[in-house]
This record gives C-alpha cells, sequence and structure tokens, in this order.
C-alpha cells in the first residue's frame, strides 16, 4: 500500500447532503490531544515505528484499526469490528435507544483498551450518520467520553465520503476518465465521482443519500415470510434509493470514451463478492482488491432479495445477524448500478479507518520534518 496524498475538501465542487452535522473538535482519546512528540534528524522518518489508531463508530458496526507505518504504507497490528446497530429503531424515533447505547458503548470500552494496550501515540475516533441524525446524539457523546475515555468526532457526510475515498482509493482500476466510488454504510450512503489524472484522486462531485442498510430495511415493514410482500419490498426500497439519488445522477458525466470504473466499499459489496466466489467463509486477503461483473453481483441480489429470512441465515457469509440487512444493501446497490453503468465492479474491504489512520500519519509526517 504506497501513500497517498489526501483530496482536499476544498477540491469538492458541487457537492450534497440533506442533512445537518454537530461540528466537534478533533477527537482524542482520555479527552486529551495524543500528539507524537516532535521527531529529531537522526531519528529517521519513522522513530520507533509509533502506533496510530482509528475508530469509525456507524450506524451499524463499531471499528477500530491499529497500525505502525511502514515505508509502502502501514502495517495493521491489531483490529476490532463488532455489529452494535446504534441507529437500531432511529428511523421510528429520532433518538439513539439506551439499548443500543449499551451495545456502542461495549464496544467502544473494548476499542480503548486496546488503545491502552498498544501504546497508541495518536488516535482519530470517528461517529457518522446516526449521531448526526439523533436528536440525543450530543448526550450519547458525552456517555462515552465519561465511560470510556474516547471522545468521538462527529463528522460531517462530505468528510466521511473524502475518508472513504482516502482509505480505498488505490484499489480503483487503471483507466480514463473519472470514476465513480461508493460507500453503503448502515444509516446514509455516499457517492463519490474522483478525477483520477493526477498523482492524488480530487473529488469532482459527491452526494450524501439518507439511505443505508439500517435506515433502508427499517423503513420497509413487511412479512418475510410472503415472496410476494418480500417482491414488493425490495421494489419500494429500489425506488426510495432511486428517488434519493435524482439529483446526483443527473449531473453524472456520459462516459462515450472510456470504461465507467466503480469500487464499492461496504458489507454488501464484499458480502456479494464472497457469494460471487462460492466461499464458504469470508476471506478478506481474497476479497479486498477483488473485480466483479455487475452481471453476477445483480443475479446475486435477486437471489437474495427473494430468498426468505431463513434461506439468507443459512448463507454462511451472511449468517442470522445480518441476514435482514443486506437486502436493503442489495437495493442500494442496483440503484448505483443503474446510475453508473460499469461492467465491473471493484470491492474494498477499506474505507474510513485506513483514510483517517493515511491523513493522521501524514499530518504526523510532515509536522516531523519542519
Amino acid at each position: 500500500m504506497a501513500d497517498q496524498a489526501s483530496p482536499s475538501p476544498h477540491d469538492i465542487k458541487g457537492g450534497s447532503s440533506a442533512r445537518k452535522s454537530r461540528p466537534k473538535p478533533a477527537a482524542t482519546h482520555n479527552g486529551q490531544s495524543r500528539v507524537a512528540p516532535p521527531v529529531h534528524p537522526g531519528n529517521g522518518r519513522w522513530p520507533k515505528l509509533r502506533s496510530y489508531a482509528a475508530i469509525d463508530l456507524g450506524t451499524n458496526n463499531c471499528r477500530l484499526l491499529v497500525a505502525k507505518p511502514s515505508s509502502d504504507g502501514f502495517i495493521v497490528t491489531d483490529a476490532f469490528s463488532r455489529v452494535v446497530r446504534l441507529g437500531e429503531g432511529l428511523v421510528e424515533s429520532g433518538k439513539i435507544s439506551s439499548r443500543a447505547m449499551d451495545r456502542a458503548v461495549a464496544a467502544l470500552a473494548i476499542c480503548a483498551d486496546k488503545l491502552r494496550r498498544r501504546n497508541v501515540t495518536l488516535a482519530r475516533s470517528v461517529a457518522t450518520e446516526a449521531c448526526r441524525r439523533a436528536s440525543n446524539g450530543d448526550m450519547f457523546i458525552e456517555r462515552v467520553r465519561r465511560e470510556t475515555g474516547i471522545a468521538l468526532d462527529v463528522i460531517t457526510a462530505e468528510e466521511e465520503a473524502r475518508l472513504a475515498v482516502l482509505g480505498c482509493h488505490i484499489l480503483l482500476e487503471p483507466g480514463e476518465g473519472p470514476a465513480l466510488i461508493f460507500d453503503i454504510g448502515g444509516g446514509s450512503t455516499e457517492l463519490v465521482l474522483v478525477d483520477t489524472s493526477g498523482s492524488a484522486p480530487e473529488i469532482i462531485d459527491w452526494q450524501s443519500a439518507p439511505w443505508g442498510v439500517v435506515s433502508l430495511t427499517e423503513s420497509e415493514k413487511f412479512d418475510g415470510d410472503d415472496p410476494v410482500a418480500r417482491r414488493e419490498a425490495f421494489a419500494s426500497m429500489r425506488a426510495r434509493v432511486t428517488d434519493s439519488f435524482a439529483s446526483f445522477a443527473a449531473r453524472l458525466p456520459r462516459l462515450d470514451q472510456c470504461d465507467y470504473r466503480l469500487l464499492g466499499t461496504s458489507g454488501t459489496v464484499t458480502t456479494l463478492a464472497s457469494l460471487h466466489l462460492k466461499l464458504p467463509q469470508y476471506d478478506r486477503k481474497v476479497i479486498d482488491g477483488l473485480i466483479v461483473p455487475t452481471e453476477s453481483m445483480r443475479e446475486i441480489s435477486t437471489m437474495l432479495a427473494h430468498a426468505s429470512p431463513d434461506e439468507r441465515a443459512d448463507i454462511p457469509c451472511i449468517g442470522r445477524e445480518r441476514a435482514d440487512l443486506v437486502v436493503g444493501g442489495c437495493a442500494i446497490l442496483e440503484s448505483i448500478l443503474d446510475i453508473w453503468p460499469a461492467t465491473r465492479v471493484g470491492v474494498a474491504d477499506r474505507g474510513i479507518r485506513e483514510g483517517i489512520l493515511r491523513s493522521l500519519m501524514s499530518a504526523n509526517e510532515r509536522r516531523a520534518v519542519r
């Protein structure tokens, strides 16, 4: 993994998001800014291989990555991921429930322990759509700080899109013309059009749509055991997502002289890629960077949408924990394929956390050479 320059937020033109976010100070651990001491000239580029960490608290998952810099990027020394469903019930109530808070705090307590044991020098912890949308988001952020020592930074949809691009764009197929990168989250989906003609990707346009796998699934109440109801619910989900993409789709260019390049970072695309390869269990080494024909993605999506909840739960790469959410992800993916008709889909098992780590390491390196 080569180090890449971070695309500047100022490069974004015409981006859009329908939601406001709460501005927050930069995230810290234990309420303190954790900045490494200055590097002395004789110590080399990465003295003593400092540890960096990134926490991404999404609407559905809590993820941690701890890494040390290396000459070609970074080496992961620890990782953690847990489904917490922070946004469960948020569509109806507008609030994060007490049970969802408990699940998230328990996961973040594990993250905090790992930060201490790994002697992390610099960390950034971010929260996304659930905390942006919830009326009690501030209360939850304060509870996390009080009980775990982690200060979550509730980032804007724009920053979320930028970090996702920074974390995964290296997996884009070579080619001419703009490319589309998407991140299907639990509470929102980010679509980012990038220009890759320079040394670092430039964000041309972007949109954050208010539908992720949790929010879309909770918007459709239906009998999962009824085949007709399943088909109707999937069609309704597709219509909701298509409508939310409409303004962005109208701005997308038509590519007559070059291929449509598409890269997705989400549990949806990694799951469908696993099914494409018929893997008995998920294997990141095989999936991260895989290129899957669009036709195969659509066929698998249709199969999952028509399957019963029990049938989906019996699929090893899905399981009961995600059996209800994967259909919403399929509806979002198919809507993306409609507006950006690529023949292949690139698959990334990396994103916001990797983008945070690259930003932290790059900023600290620039600080060190001053």
